[in-house]
């Protein structure tokens, strides 16, 4: 009996006909729940789902997550290399028009204390994130470190970068230089919403980020994207869009969550428009869970911004289909500095502090932690096998 059937049968156990209109919607969700390839109105209709609903869906992902890529989640630690941008999106804090930012970039030295950290304390990989910049003293910088990264460790830390567009030959250098896993958000696949929530222009142009995506795979690394959920101008549709657009570009691995207003953002004006922050969650849970579903063997992570509305957030997200964790390994001087949203959490923790709290978030969800290891996404390693 595979998944599905199981969870149908025990739907079908435990749940007794209502009054007839009841019953009506929750034949439509189980029958949803059923198939192997969800239609946009299937999905729309999964990600309005009422809590009764809802619990179905999660129910689902959660047997999916355990059976197709198990109760271990991956540690990858972050390092928020970097706030100096030069694009001005227009959701986030350190865009580079928000003058109230004081900009760093974290000195190298830094950097490869945080990757000891890393080596020391079992975590498989980690992630290199900063604020888009593409000039070459930058692109030297990232070389340099990855190189000196991979020789610290023996080549045993797996490494994930997160800075957004740029040539070609850029991400093949960073590749060669031992990168292997890419993630550019591209934050919402409607392309008019896109210019919505950043400038029209040659910085900020919409088919150049979906480019990089395709770029990234045909060099070879683990791709990931992701979206914001909730954002002002977003519709649920929006949303079931982008759940298709990720399996249609067959992505490795996915970072997504709640947009969180920052009051030095152009996008703050449209605050009136929002979804409550808790209303913004659960649609953030269920874009995890439905896509847990859609595409069963990736990575998805548990991201940041989840915790920053509620406390349990991270641990909600790995039970209903995350399972990934990034602990932030930032020195603490810099945090504060990288806040693309409001109310970021853990950002006077030290990095044994933020250590021992996700382990204990982690066991909380009732997963373990895959200490030593890179954690790829068995998405990509089946697609690599099949070739």
């Amino acid at each position: 009996m595979n998944v599905k059937t199981s969870f149908a049968v025990s739907f079908r156990c435990n749940f007794a006909p209502q009054k007839s209109n009841h019953f009506i919607v929750k034949n439509q969700i189980d029958e949803i729940l059923l198939k192997d390839i969800f239609t946009k109105d299937d999905l729309i209709a999964l990600l309005e789902a009422n809590e009764s609903d809802r619990k179905k869906i999660f129910a689902l992902s959660s047997e999916i997550k355990e059976k197709y890529v198990g109760k271990k989640v991956y540690f990858r630690g972050l390092i928020e290399l970097s706030n100096i941008c030069s694009k001005n999106c227009y959701y986030c804090g350190i865009r580079k028009g928000n003058r109230s930012v004081d900009r760093y970039m974290v000195g190298e030295k830094e950097v490869l204390e945080a990757a000891q950290f890393a080596l020391d304390n079992g975590y498989g990989s980690m992630v290199l994130q900063s604020g888009e910049r593409s000039d070459r003293k930058f692109v030297n910088e990232i070389t340099d470190l990855l190189k000196k990264i991979k020789d610290l460790s023996d080549g045993k830390l797996g490494i994930t970068l997160s800075m957004g567009e740029q040539s070609e030959d850029v991400y093949k250098e960073w590749f060669e230089a031992g990168a292997h896993r890419y993630l550019i958000r591209i934050e919402t696949s409607n392309r008019e919403l896109y210019y919505k929530i950043h400038p029209h222009d040659s910085k900020h142009d919409y088919e150049t980020r979906i480019n990089a995506l395709h770029t990234l795979r045909n060099i070879g690394y683990n791709v990931g994207t992701g979206v914001m959920i909730g954002l002002p101008f977003q519709t649920v549709a929006d949303l079931a869009d982008d759940l298709l657009f990720f399996k249609d570009l067959d992505i490795d691995m996915c970072g997504m969550g709640p947009y969180i207003e920052h009051e030095d953002t152009p996008l703050y004006a449209f605050r009136h428009l929002l979804l409550s922050k808790k209303d913004r969650f659960r649609l953030s849970l269920k874009m995890v869970a439905i896509l847990r579903i859609m595409m069963k063997d990736i990575n998805i992570a548990a991201t940041t911004a989840m915790q920053a509305i509620d406390k349990l957030g991270r641990e909600k997200a790995l039970k209903v289909g995350a399972n990934i964790i990034m602990p932030n390994l930032t020195p603490v001087q810099y945090r504060e500095g990288y806040l693309l949203y409001e109310d970021k959490p853990c950002i006077d923790e030290e990095a044994e502090q933020c250590k021992t709290c996700l382990e204990a978030r982690i066991h909380l969800a009732g997963d373990e932690i895959g200490f030593g290891e890179w954690g790829d996404s068995k998405h990509f390693e089946k697609r690599n096998n099949e070739i």
